[in-house]
């Protein structure tokens, strides 16, 4: 069976996903909390990174959890593309 849509799906909301926590990471130095933009993001964001960022401590004012994040989403999307790729 040829799973071709559905690699071409995970691989939309894999990288959709990968710019939301870009663009909430970015924003977060330029927008207050309260921006209702700021906070749609961090509504879809957060759930994410609140995990990690409980186990990865931040380096000084350096919090790497987006890009923990980011790392995770693209090797879980990977792996998804291959596994539907053998079969």
């Amino acid at each position: 069976m040829h799973f071709g849509i559905l690699i071409t799906f995970v691989r939309v909301i894999a990288n959709f996903f990968i710019w939301v926590v870009i663009a909430s990471s970015v924003l977060s130095f330029f927008l207050p909390p309260y921006n209702p933009v700021r906070e749609a993001l961090d509504r879809i964001v957060d759930p994410f990174l609140n995990p990690i960022r409980r186990v990865a401590p931040m380096v000084g004012a350096l919090d790497f959890s987006p890009l923990i994040l980011i790392v995770a989403v693209e090797f879980i999307s990977r792996l998804l593309i291959t596994i539907l790729s053998i079969n």
